[in-house]
């Protein structure tokens, strides 16, 4: 039985993706700062899996560090890391930028994709395998107005996605960096600071993708064969042909 080790795996795609894969027999390893959400979820997903819990926030190195000596022997071959914590605050222009909106996204965004990977790459290294998966976004292919510290953090992650293929390629760990548009989650209602109301236009008059959608994507992408590394990939909802522009239909 392999075994996937999540960040953000307490809502939106993490929690997505735990689900899939634990149908599919995989050991899991769940990370988040809800310790309420990852015990339900423990829980849940117990009953068709192995679960073990680490509740961290991902954005402080010392907190990244404890948590991962905390991961019992008989869990520390890792199969799967999938970088999935991550957030988007706030959407002023950059003379009007909030630099807390600031640090949380390229603290949460950057840092954390850093900091867990470099705890665990050596395990990988000397086990001559695993795969990466790095969440990225469609903002990272085109910059948007009011939106770019968000753009810049995710470009940064498809910076350090070629960087670890070109680091890590031949000791055998692959390396895919996902680049998601338009996704149903709660992304925007963090973005908008609770407005529920705000948030819920951004997915109005058309069909987003749904956060099953990407789970569906990373499994594609950790179940391909040995010899396959899918590197790059973007999933845009339909509706949508960039990041700046959706096709919305009223009458939806």
């Amino acid at each position: 039985m392999k075994t996937a080790l999540i960040t953000g795996a307490t809502s939106g795609i993490g929690k997505a993706t735990a689900e899939l894969l634990a149908k599919n027999n995989w050991r899991l390893i769940i990370c988040g700062r809800n310790a309420e959400v990852l015990s339900q979820m423990k829980a849940d997903l117990s009953v068709t899996t192995e679960i073990f819990t680490l509740n961290f926030d991902i954005r402080e190195f010392s907190q990244v560090e404890k948590a991962i000596n905390l991961i019992p022997e008989n869990w520390k071959k890792i199969d799967v890391l999938i970088n999935n914590a991550g957030n988007a605050h706030g959407m002023d222009s950059l003379e009007n930028g909030n630099i807390d909106d600031w640090d949380a996204m390229m603290d949460g965004n950057v840092k954390g994709i850093l900091y867990i990977s470099k705890l665990l790459i050596p395990g990988m290294k000397a086990q001559k395998s695993g795969h990466i998966v790095n969440i990225s976004s469609t903002a990272a292919r085109q910059t948007y107005a009011n939106g770019v510290v968000y753009c810049a953090s995710k470009k940064a992650v498809d910076v350090i996605s070629e960087g670890m293929r070109l680091e890590l390629t031949e000791f055998g760990i692959k390396v895919t960096n996902l680049q998601p548009g338009l996704t149903e989650t709660d992304f925007s209602k963090v973005r908008f600071k609770g407005d529920e109301e705000r948030a819920k236009t951004v997915y109005q008059g058309f069909q987003a993708l749904k956060p099953t959608d990407i789970a569906d994507a990373i499994s594609y992408c950790i179940h391909a064969p040995k010899h396959v590394c899918i590197s790059d990939l973007t999933i845009y909802p339909s509706a949508q042909a960039e990041s700046r522009t959706v096709y919305k239909n009223a009458g939806l």
